[in-house]
């Protein structure tokens, strides 16, 4: 019998398990058939892998020699199946750009600039309220790049092989009714909204950590959280159910205005992110250009971010880039 991957694979498990019955019970096999296997394994490699006793196995010296190989074969195998996986996916030419993200209006710039940018190809999106199922299909080459986020200066979702780069850095800003007593302020003080409820979209980071200690220092515990989608988020806030959280970037929508917080407490940051096996330098060199530049777009049509920055270009060296 010539040994295979499946056979140490096997052998793993026994040995991660500790016993034949919960390995079997593990692999989804009778403990007969996995003795029997066993004894062919062991039979190909020249000796006992295992002892047997009242309480379960025990390795041998030459388990603990096929084991210490199976610590770099396994990982390695599936090493190269993820890598052929992500090359068979890649597109060979520019005609296919497939592109993630999460809510708010930059993906729809980038896709807007693209397509003159890049006129040769065919672009095709995905959302998710999840960084780090984006880092994952990034990962798999079902993306070739993908807008993130993160809170402050938190890393980015992590995966072997993966490229973060920085798009811009945008304060947080809060979501009012148009009616709100507080809507003509120009600038908010956390504090002042000790009594509301408030909503926003989900998130696999660490933004609902970082806004209850923004809560706390400024005083108080949020009454309550909504973790719904962007259209809801905003409904919440046009009945006066909810004060929203958002990114300066939010846009303009009827019956809703966006405001700063004082001292600025919360920021989010773009990145982009792409593979390093899939993707060619300077395709990824043009695609984090043009989502540089279709943030700038964004901003420039957020009338309380524009005044926002204009009010610190004004002022001392800004706070953010």
């Amino acid at each position: 019998m010539e040994l295979e991957l499946r056979h140490l694979k096997t052998i793993r498990a026994i040995a991660d398990a500790g016993s034949l019955t919960r390995a079997a019970t593990e692999l989804g096999l009778a403990q007969p058939a996995l003795s029997a296997q066993l004894k062919r394994i062991e039979r190909a490699l020249g000796g006992a892998l295992f002892e047997r006793g009242r309480h379960g196995v025990r390795v041998t010296a030459l388990g603990e020699l096929v084991l210490e190989r199976t610590r770099v074969v396994l990982p390695a195998v599936t090493e190269l199946q993820q890598e052929a996986a992500r090359f068979a996916r890649a597109p060979r030419t520019a005609a296919l750009l497939r592109l993630g993200g999460t809510h708010g209006p930059l993906l729809g710039a980038l896709v807007d600039r693209l397509a003159d940018a890049v006129p040769d190809a065919r672009v095709s999106t995905c959302t998710s309220w999840s960084e780090r199922e984006l880092a994952r299909l990034l990962a798999e080459g079902r993306l070739d790049f993908a807008l993130a986020g993160t809170c402050g200066s938190a890393a980015p979702p992590g995966a072997a092989g993966l490229v973060w780069r920085e798009v811009a850095v945008d304060p947080v800003f809060v979501m009012l009714a148009a009616g709100h007593p507080l809507a003509g302020r120009a600038e908010l003080d956390l504090a002042e909204l000790a009594d509301a409820e408030w909503a926003c979209v989900p998130g696999d980071g660490c933004f609902g950590d970082c806004f209850t200690a923004a809560c706390a220092r400024a005083g108080f515990t949020p009454r309550r959280m909504y973790e719904t989608d962007t259209a809801a988020l905003v409904h919440l806030v046009q009945v006066g159910r909810a004060v929203g959280t958002c990114r300066a970037t939010f846009p303009t929508t009827p019956g809703v205005i966006t405001r700063p917080l004082t001292g600025t407490p919360l920021t989010w940051r773009h990145l982009l992110g792409w593979h390093t096996v899939t993707q060619r330098d300077a395709l990824a060199t043009t695609v984090l250009a043009q989502a540089r530049m279709a943030h700038a777009g964004v901003a420039a049509r957020s009338d309380s971010y524009t005044a926002w920055l204009s009010a610190r270009r004004d002022a001392a060296p800004p706070a953010l880039p």
